[in-house]
Parts: structure tokens; C-alpha cells; sequence
């Protein structure tokens, strides 16, 4: 404990500001062995616990530790089939590292670090677990290639099922693809990962709307599959039901994040989807899809973007290192305020305005409630990113006889079966939107469940 906790190398603030290039370099071997001589080995480790795929954390930092550096990968992979993903982009202080006994009078250990270090050294050294796949003639679907997707898809194909992954994008990936930006995620750490899953035999087909190309009755009937896993996600932007919300120059963040991500409009007019920001650009919301907003935008030129948030700083539910690069980059952070019109002209957005708020008593979150105070400020502004979350599409429940769905459009499920025979789901289109791991837990959790109602059904 005595030993400080390892500092991750980050590229210069400044020039970050201009580039798509990755932020976080990463750890060296000898900066992992480093970090790893800090766990404490303990007999109840609670990180484990924390964990929403339970990787046996403690033996893959002793692994690091003695050199086995394979091994570790091994034990890593066992578990969690994205850790070069994971170990960029999951919440570990909420999670693993939140539940570090270290982290009690220190630092807790680095593990997503760790565990980000394992994943990139076994795809630059093409290191591989060898499945023993025993086949048993059986057929699943799995609908969506996001995180709760692949995970289900990994876990079935180790049971022996044959597995085909639908998409409705013309790229795989999901979330990982079209909304988490190069700078956090890099595409081809997604494209190699999404390869090995393909080497393991899970077939891809994209291009593919479940519920208008194909229905769940035809997967069924047609196509003779025996269960089914939803992992559609929830790709539906909520509104703030604002006047001039349709004002040209207001976008939602899935709509803004797609374009540069998945549609490449950074690259414009050699990619042919535009995206305008101007100079001056708000972002409502405190998540870590605005901070991804408000990044991108400073990338793409803007000269001015800040965050509209109702809260103060400590109530913001991004990471702390999303947070603390946002500073870096020079983004603005307007707290306490609520936006309640957008203005503009000739139908294109040049203000906002927004009621002061202050903090009242705590609501059901633990956070302070913020209070209108009927005062209002006005900035002027050339477009605004609205990230105020999202939900399920429409377009399973509306395509799909007996789906039951609650008042929010997320699929109910119990023991993952939705209320439709052989049709089972899990991650953000049941829990609305959340993180990575924990839609790959989910999509993990379901695969026992699937097997069970499969062999019970022959």
C-alpha cells in the first residue's frame, strides 16, 4: 500500500484537441507489474463481487506478477471476452475498483488498466484461447452485435450452440461502434476483438432489421432456431420536449455521435455525411455520452463548448477520468442550469435559454435535487447536442405479437425469458441505457437460462 498507484500516460491536452487519436497510452510490462505488486491478495475479494462478469481478478494480477503474462490473458478472457474494450471504456471506480480494499486508505488498484494491458498484448502478439467447442447441432440467434450481444453469442457457442448475430447497421459492433469516439475506443481494437469472436465460428449478418427485414416468428419458424437472445440496445434519444427542439443545429448525441463515428462526417466532404457545429456549442447533460459529445465537438473545430447540466460538479454521473479530460481539453462545464427554449432564425438555432437552478433535499438517487428558481440566463450558440439518455426502439415491440414491454419501451424479462417462449433479452433493451460490462454480464447471465429452456424443450 505503500506504493503509489501507477499514472497512465495521456497524450498532450492541447494537441489532443485536434485529433481523433487515442487519450490514454496505456501500460507498459513493467508499469503492470508495478500496479499489480500493489493488490493485496485478499480472502474475500470483494472486486470479484463488484465485477458483472466475476473475473477472478486476483489470479490474473498474481499471473502479471510471476510473468505468466498468457496465463493472465487466459484467465481474463475466460470471463470477459472484450477486455481490451472493457478495459478502455467500463466504470471500474464504480465497480472493481470501487469495491478495492486498497482504494480504503489509498488509491485503489488500477484493474481496468490491468486488465486493458492483457487485452492489447494479446491482439498485437495474437495470443488465443483454444475453445473446445463440442458442437451439438443446435441453432440460436442473437439479435444486435453491441455488448450484450457478443457476450451471449461467445457464451452459447462455448455450449456448443450454433450462433448467428443479426444487425441492423452496416457495421458490427453496436454501441462500441456508433457511439463511443476513436479517442476513447479505437475502431480496430472493436474490429480485432469482433474477429477472434468470428474465428470462434459465430456467424455475422448485417444490414438486417429484426422486426421489418425478418420477424422473431420467422427466426422460429423459417429459419428453425431454438431460442432467441435480444440485445438490441436502446438506440432511441429522449427528447426534452423544448420549443425549437426541431430547430436545424440541435441534435441528439446517438444521432451526432453516429455521424462521426459510424458514418465518418469528421472526414467530410470525403465522407458524405455532414455534421455542422460552428463555433459556439452547448451539450445538455452530465453522462459520459455528453462528455463524448463535448470532446468530439472540440475536435471537429468548435472553439466554445460547454455543458448545461441541472446539477453541480459532484452530482455529474460520468467517470471522473471523462470528467477530468474534458477540463483538460478546455471544455466548459455551466452548472446548475436547465435549458428551457431554444431560439433561432429562419429555423436555425442561435440561442438557448436556461432557467437557474439550486439544490434542494436529496431524491432517490442520493443526489441533491435541483430547484427552479425562475431566473434565467440566455448563451448564444451555433448548435447543441442533447444527451439526456436514451431507450429501446419501437420497432420490436410494434413488429412483435405478445412482447410485453414496460411504460419506458424496455422488455420485460424474468430469469432473461421475455414473456414469449424461447425468446430471451438482456442489456440496455431491459435495463434502458447503462454501461458495457454490465449489458455483457447480462448477455453473459442469459446464456444458462437459454441452454436450460433448450434442453427442456427437445
Amino acid at each position: 500500500m505503500k506504493i503509489p498507484r501507477v499514472k497512465m500516460e495521456l497524450l498532450d491536452s492541447f494537441t489532443r484537441q485536434s485529433n481523433f487519436e487515442e487519450v490514454s497510452c496505456g501500460f507498459t510490462l513493467g508499469q503492470s507489474k508495478l500496479e499489480a505488486s500493489r493488490c493485496l491478495d485478499c480472502k474475500n475479494p470483494r472486486c470479484v463481487t463488484a465485477c458483472p462478469v466475476h473475473i477472478n481478478i486476483p489470479l490474473f494480477i498474481k499471473q502479471i506478477i510471476t510473468d505468466d503474462i498468457n496465463d493472465a490473458y487466459f484467465t481474463l478472457y475466460k470471463d470477459n471476452i472484450l477486455p481490451a474494450i472493457c478495459g478502455r471504456v467500463c466504470p471500474q471506480e464504480k465497480q472493481c475498483e470501487g469495491a478495492c480494499i486498497v482504494g480504503i486508505k489509498g488509491e485503489s488498484v488500477a484493474i481496468g488498466a490491468l486488465e486493458r494491458f492483457l487485452g492489447d498484448h494479446a491482439l498485437k502478439n495474437d495470443v488465443r484461447v483454444n475453445d473446445a467447442i463440442i458442437e451439438n447441432g443446435m441453432n440460436v440467434a442473437v439479435v444486435g452485435s453491441g455488448p450484450a450481444g457478443l457476450a451471449n453469442a461467445a457464451s452459447m457457442r462455448r455450449l456448443g450452440y450454433g450462433v448467428t448475430i443479426y444487425e441492423a447497421l452496416h457495421e458490427f459492433g453496436g454501441v462500441l461502434k456508433y457511439g463511443i469516439p476513436d479517442f476513447r475506443l479505437p475502431k480496430d481494437i472493436v474490429e480485432e476483438e469482433i474477429n477472434r469472436l468470428k474465428d470462434m465460428g459465430i456467424n455475422f449478418l448485417k444490414n438486417v432489421v429484426i422486426g421489418k427485414t425478418i420477424t422473431i416468428d420467422q427466426l422460429f419458424k423459417d429459419y428453425g432456431y431454438k431460442a432467441i437472445f435480444l440485445g438490441s440496445g436502446a438506440g432511441l434519444p429522449s427528447s426534452l420536449h423544448l420549443p425549437g427542439e426541431n430547430y436545424s443545429g440541435v441534435y441528439y448525441a446517438n444521432e451526432f455521435l453516429t455521424r462521426v463515428n459510424l458514418m465518418k462526417s469528421r472526414n467530410f466532404p470525403q465522407s458524405p455525411t455532414p455534421v455542422r457545429t460552428g463555433d459556439n456549442v452547448a451539450v445538455v447533460g452530465g453522462g459520459n455520452v455528453a462528455m463524448d459529445a463535448a470532446r468530439t465537438a472540440k475536435r471537429l473545430g468548435a472553439k466554445n463548448v460547454f455543458i448545461l447540466y441541472r446539477r453541480d460538479m459532484n452530482s455529474l454521473p460520468a467517470r471522473l477520468d471523462e470528467v477530468h479530460h474534458a477540463i483538460d481539453e478546455g471544455i466548459d462545464f455551466r452548472l446548475l442550469l436547465n435549458p428551457v427554449e431554444f431560439i433561432g432564425k429562419d429555423y436555425l438555432i442561435n440561442r438557448v435559454k436556461c432557467e437557474i437552478m439550486e439544490l434542494g433535499e436529496e431524491d432517490s438517487s442520493g443526489r441533491r435535487r435541483p430547484m427552479p428558481t425562475g431566473k434565467f440566463n440566455y448563451y448564444d450558440i451555433d448548435s447543441c447536442v442533447i444527451s439526456i439518455g436514451q431507450k429501446p426502439n419501437p420497432i420490436l415491440k410494434d413488429s412483435t405479437k405478445d412482447l410485453v414491454t414496460d411504460k419506458w419501451g424496455r422488455i420485460v424479462v424474468e430469469d432473461f425469458q421475455t414473456s414469449i417462449p424461447g425468446v430471451f433479452a438482456g442489456g440496455d433493451v431491459v435495463s434502458g441505457a447503462a454501461t458495457v460490462i454490465l449489458a455483457m454480464g447480462a448477455g453473459k447471465d442469459a446464456s444458462p437460462y437459454m441452454d436450460k429452456y433448450i434442453k427442456s424443450n427437445l
